[in-house]
């Protein structure tokens, strides 16, 4: 099982809602499970989707954007640079919002949709869960 293959077959569970996943090629076994946020007591567990609009005050539809693998998440392309997006910031949908370092690999975040940028529910640097919300658009 290479690299690409794992990629593909985390980001087909980002995109689902399965809670666990496992696959099984030439010899290796690959188990991916959807991380829970620590400290979250046992009862409100249960399999984190990937992105999920909720409703604004304004009427506005929201939309989480979830991480989709675990690792350090960075706002900025290196530091001392400027974030790849601010709050208040319009962005398209496949515009990059943050990177997460895996394993000396950086993994680009996209935006789902166009929007604006609303929250960052992470600060750069910080360790993140798979499914954890990272940047939340409006």
């Amino acid at each position: 099982m290479d690299a690409l293959q794992i990629k593909a077959l985390i980001d087909a569970m980002a995109s689902s809602d399965l809670s666990e996943l496992e696959a099984t090629k030439d010899g290796w076994t690959l188990r991916l499970v959807r991380g829970v946020a620590r400290g979250q007591p046992a009862a409100s567990r249960g399999p984190q989707g990937a992105a999920k609009p909720a409703v604004a005050e304004s009427g506005s539809p929201r939309l989480e954007q979830r991480a989709s693998l675990c690792g350090t998440v960075f706002l900025q392309p290196a530091p001392g640079e400027a974030p790849f997006v601010q709050v208040g910031q319009a962005v398209k949908a496949g515009q990059t919002l943050c990177v997460i370092e895996a394993m000396k690999v950086f993994n680009e975040v996209s935006a789902e949709r166009d929007g604006t940028v609303d929250a960052f529910l992470v600060t750069s640097g910080q360790d993140i869960e798979a499914g954890q919300p990272l940047v939340r658009l409006r």
